[in-house]
């Protein structure tokens, strides 16, 4: 299962994405507001974080993480999750994205964002779209927006490593189907 958008094809992730991902998750500026840029060793990624990635949601018949690669090169740039909250029930779904320096400020995170949240409340069965960073992260907050998700709230969670920028806390933006609907209305 494929989809594609003006400059993006997104695809389910596979074993053999395993070295990209590897190295997106090894790129300290892609990884600062995640874990504060550490570096993960190859074990540590093919046991927590790899499983984690291939995993099949059966709410959702399908992956909930999709590769991103550029047209028409086919150059990987990153990932988007699409995945339910609780693995049972595709109601309400996490909006995600991680995408290599080289694609940032190009619009690819927004593009990507817009097209799987439209898939999830066309294909999917979704209710809610929720996605949630740093409040310090503003690239990431601006994507959201951009997609169309508002700020829900803002609060404060505890983390076992301090990162730069965690004192501000962290943001939840959603977005649910009767808005996504009235902001197409107002589109066409």
């Amino acid at each position: 299962m494929f989809l594609e958008t003006d400059r993006l094809v997104l695809r389910p992730l596979t074993e053999a994405d395993a070295d990209d991902l590897f190295h997106l998750d090894n790129d300290p500026d892609v990884m600062r507001f995640i874990n504060g840029g550490k570096a993960t060793s190859h074990e540590e990624f093919r046991r927590e974080s790899l499983p984690r990635l291939l995993h099949f949601y059966e709410s959702l018949g399908r992956h909930g993480f999709w590769a991103a690669v550029g047209k028409p090169d086919g150059d990987f740039l990153g990932w988007f999750e699409l995945r339910p909250l609780k693995d049972d029930d595709p109601g309400e779904v996490e909006l995600g994205y991680r995408l290599r320096k080289a694609a940032w400020g190009r619009g690819y995170a927004t593009e990507g964002a817009r097209a799987l949240i439209r898939k999830g409340f066309t294909e999917l069965g979704a209710l809610r779209v929720v996605s949630s960073t740093m409040t310090v992260n503003t690239a990431s907050r601006r994507v959201m927006e951009k997609a169309g998700l508002t700020h829900v709230r803002t609060f404060h969670q505890w983390w076992p490593d301090i990162i730069e920028g965690s004192e501000e806390g962290d943001v939840d933006y959603a977005l649910d189907k009767a808005g996504w609907e009235r902001g197409r209305s107002a589109e066409e």
